[in-house]
């Protein structure tokens, strides 16, 4: 005669594996969201990259208001760096 645990232990046992399984699948979910998320940041950099060559070209080395739209001169480096 094999021994089995309580029909209580039993419940709470499948009741917490079950529970687990579902978190595990839960982290699987935000894993490839944001894999996704960070794909789209990843291509919209590249965007911003492309687009800041493209004024640089038509405008040259200047700084863009991105409230405004306003050009103005490059700033110095020093000014940046405190």
């Amino acid at each position: 005669m094999s021994k089995k645990i309580t029909e209580e232990e039993l419940s709470k046992l499948q009741e917490l594996v079950k529970s687990f399984n579902q978190h595990q699948a839960k982290i699987g979910e935000l894993e490839l969201e944001k894999h996704r998320v960070l794909h789209s940041v990843d291509t919209i950099q590249k965007s911003i990259v492309d687009l800041q060559a493209d004024l640089k070209e038509t405008y040259g080395d200047c700084t863009i208001d991105i409230n405004d739209g306003t050009i103005g001169e490059p700033q110095d480096e020093s000014d940046t760096k405190n």
